[in-house]
């Protein structure tokens, strides 16, 4: 069994206030998110092992988007992510 059946996936936008490393300016910038919800009940085709491993399963987020361009009209570069997890679990 996939590790993927335990969840349910949606995506999700997030907005985040980030700075451009070349030119310095801050700005809002909206962040993909890919959501997994942990599932109420376990498929039924689950053996014992499966049921180990949902019992210890999270929910969680994680990061899609590595990459942003700025928004400052002259900059326009694209700078990496940073200051931003790339997993978050939910509680």
């Amino acid at each position: 069994m996939d590790e993927r059946d335990f969840y349910t996936e949606r995506q999700e936008t997030k907005k985040h206030t980030l700075r451009c490393p070349h030119c310095g300016q801050e700005a809002e910038y909206e962040i993909n998110w890919l959501v997994r919800t942990k599932r109420n009940s376990l498929p039924p085709r689950a053996d014992e092992r499966d049921r180990a491993k949902f019992a210890k399963a999270r929910s969680y987020m994680v990061r899609r988007d590595d990459l942003m361009g700025c928004k400052n009209v002259r900059c326009r570069k694209r700078f990496e992510v940073t200051g931003v997890q790339s997993v978050a679990f939910i509680e």
